[in-house]
């Protein structure tokens, strides 16, 4: 059963979220040559302030823009 997790920031759409786990699903389906039923996906959101660039939170590059 093969498993992917996938960590992003928070903030995008319900919509987005499930294209990206149907995307990642059919590449596993293709390349591995498993059911999709045996595919987990899980996503991991992290908010702004614990994504950090540069020695800077995404947070505070934002407010800094």
């Amino acid at each position: 059963m093969p498993i992917i997790r996938v960590e992003i920031q928070e903030g995008r759409p319900p919509e987005t979220k499930e294209k990206l786990i149907a995307a990642l699903t059919d590449t596993v389906v293709d390349t591995l040559g498993v059911a999709p039923e045996q595919v987990r996906v899980l996503l991991y959101e992290l908010p702004k302030t614990h994504w950090g660039i540069a020695g800077k939170s995404v947070a505070r590059r934002l407010e800094e823009k």
